[in-house]
């Protein structure tokens, strides 16, 4: 009777302890922070005085430019376009065959899958009919210069954006306008 006395006095603790316990959350945390982490809203303001109006993206102060990224002088008006057309090439001669390497590598990267590895307008998406209406380069009425070119790559033209932010530099523009050139030059002759 004695022991029964023990193991039912022992049943009854274990009984109640295992009753209690919540399997979802620790009884003791030593750190806290670790599980339960504090959630800051994104460009709120942080109470550690650095930023107390929020950061608003961190946007770059008025009047400046990125480095490396001189202002186009040319408007995106057709007024501007045809400015541009009288516009030539600043890169150097002397390097043209560096050039129109790198300007083909970028072509073939950004530009042939509308325009065609020949400029001729039937780049894989037009052939699949997912995109209609790109002409070729060799178009007489199209009147395509170097300096047509490169506006048209920084502002885009018609259905086609702007694709100044994929290329890392103003050179890297200029090199693909002169590989256009090149290759109008290919499909007129």
């Amino acid at each position: 009777m004695k022991h029964l006395v023990k193991i039912s006095v022992v049943l009854i603790f274990v009984l109640s302890a295992v009753s209690c316990a919540d399997k979802n959350s620790p009884n003791y945390q030593f750190m806290p922070n670790m599980y339960e982490s504090v959630g800051y809203e994104t460009y709120a303001g942080v109470d550690n005085g650095l930023f107390p109006d929020g950061t608003e993206a961190l946007l770059p102060p008025e009047h400046t430019i990125s480095r490396e990224w001189m202002p186009y002088e040319f408007e995106n008006t057709l007024e501007g376009k045809e400015l541009a057309r009288l516009n030539p090439s600043p890169l150097d001669s002397l390097q043209s065959e560096a050039n129109l390497a790198k300007g083909k590598e970028l072509y073939d990267i950004y530009c042939a899958i509308c325009h065609g590895a020949k400029g001729d307008g039937q780049g894989n998406l037009v052939k699949r009919e997912k995109i209609l209406g790109v002409p070729s380069y060799a178009d007489v009425a199209r009147n395509i210069t170097v300096g047509t070119s490169y506006h048209t790559i920084y502002y885009g033209l018609n259905s086609m954006g702007s694709y100044a932010a994929q290329f890392a530099s103003e050179e890297e523009m200029w090199q693909v306008s002169e590989y256009v050139m090149k290759l109008k030059e290919d499909l007129t002759k």
